[in-house]
């Protein structure tokens, strides 16, 4: 458009797009503190004359205002990954790093009641009744300990088995999140694409499905593919979760191997951390009542008999079943000869602590594990937060930056409004006062 009517439309291009400009920076303030909003900007194009050739008219050199091309959501896509990616670590270190320290807080080591001490005492107690071995007080003091020992040793198995029975009831709640979340994610990808061929905003479902995706690494790690039409392709473990609109959900049963986040992190302290403190439990208990079994049948109690097993327990679960075999006290097979007052064996077995080392070795290794999850899991704070705001500072609502752009779109509308005063100043001399003669 060439003339003088075309200052007007130039004008009200103007108007038009810096209304749009303040629109969205009134959306953008509104949404300062909405988790998962996106910064929105408004892209402007200047209108120029035509490039196509016309038969009977001429093009004007000037420019013809602008227009509003889209509006852009400011995101990284390297960091949007990124993120998921340091989220899904976190979720997996703080899981992880909270319930072995539940386990370790159970375990109650070093203390007057745990384990350690009770294989402490027990040891002390054999000792008093090779002191004194016809003392029937000084060995019911020995049943006495071993029962104490065995239940320190029972409710440490109790404190593990529960630790796993939790956990396991967390998978199946987490599984059923992550199903969840997967369905809409499914959804969202749906509206997208209605939504972009239908020429609709999707800044809003574009935000939702990266709140989605990003759950989703919370929960189970995986990876999360962002596609040219905008939706978001998920796989957990080689297992397609999101395809498009389609949503495969996981089985509880049969979880595939390699998850991150919540996810990965349950099922690590089921199949692998927990069981192998179990089992290295189960070991400490088998030498325990090994030794004390293996010394104790070489002896003779106080009716003169051959000494019998201590200990008794289950082979394939050691820890859990272990018992007192006996509860006579003239049954304590504490001497090598037969002799009332010989207690050889019970200074043997005072002095036998085979299991006591292999249980210090294991608290020890539990400790290390637990400390380093921990500081895992501080590290790796550091770093979320980092890419965190790397992140917040381009998708982020900054309400002085937004304060300066709605500054600078209200001068410009002043300006395009003061334009069009102008022109219309002109048309009023031109049409109402030329040609006058006063």
């Amino acid at each position: 458009m060439s003339g003088t009517l075309s200052s007007l439309n130039t004008a009200l291009t103007a108007l038009q797009y810096q209304r749009n400009a303040l629109d969205v920076a009134a959306s953008n303030v509104a949404n300062a503190t909405t988790e998962g909003y996106t910064r929105r900007r408004v892209n402007g194009e200047t209108l120029g004359p035509s490039s196509t050739p016309a038969l009977w008219s001429r093009q004007s050199l000037t420019g013809s205002g602008v227009k509003a091309t889209n509006i852009e959501r400011m995101t990284d896509a390297i960091l949007d990954a990124r993120a998921r990616k340091e989220h899904a670590s976190q979720a997996y270190l703080d899981l992880r790093a909270s319930a072995l320290a539940r386990v370790e807080t159970g375990i109650g080591e070093p203390s007057d009641t745990g384990v350690a001490a009770a294989m402490s005492d027990f040891r002390t107690s054999w000792a008093d009744v090779k002191n004194n071995p016809s003392s029937e007080a000084a060995r019911s003091q020995v049943i006495a300990k071993a029962q104490t020992l065995v239940g320190a040793i029972t409710a440490q198995v109790a404190n593990v088995d529960g630790e796993i029975a939790d956990q396991q009831t967390r998978l199946d709640s987490t599984v059923t999140a992550v199903n969840t979340i997967a369905e809409q994610l499914a959804e969202t990808n749906r509206n997208v694409v209605s939504a972009t061929l239908n020429g609709v905003d999707t800044t809003a479902l574009l935000d939702q499905r990266d709140a989605l995706a990003l759950q989703l690494s919370e929960l189970a790690g995986g990876t999360v593919t962002i596609q040219a039409n905008g939706t978001a392709d998920v796989s957990v473990g080689g297992h397609s979760l999101v395809a498009l609109d389609v949503a495969t959900p996981l089985d509880a049963a049969a979880l595939p191997t390699g998850l991150s986040g919540e996810l990965g992190a349950v099922q690590d302290l089921i199949n692998v951390t927990l069981p192998a403190y179990k089992a290295g439990l189960d070991a400490v208990v088998k030498t325990l009542a090994d030794q004390v079994n293996g010394l104790h049948v070489t002896g003779f109690d106080l009716n003169g008999d051959a000494g019998t097993p201590f200990f008794s327990y289950d082979p394939a679960d050691p820890s859990g079943s272990i018992a007192v075999a006996i509860t006579d006290p003239r049954k304590l097979a504490v001497s090598s000869s037969g002799a009332d007052l010989d207690g050889s064996i019970a200074t043997q077995l005072a002095a036998a602590n085979d299991a006591g080392a292999a249980y210090q070795s294991l608290v020890n290794g539990f400790g290390s594990q637990v400390n380093s999850a921990k500081g895992l899991a501080a590290t790796q704070r550091l770093l979320t937060s980092q890419v965190d705001g790397a992140r917040d500072q381009i998708s982020g609502v900054s309400l002085d930056e937004e304060m300066v752009g709605m500054l600078a779109s209200q001068r410009a509308y002043e300006a395009a409004s003061r334009v069009m005063t102008v022109v219309d100043s002109v048309l009023d001399t031109l049409i109402n006062r030329t040609g006058l003669l006063r």
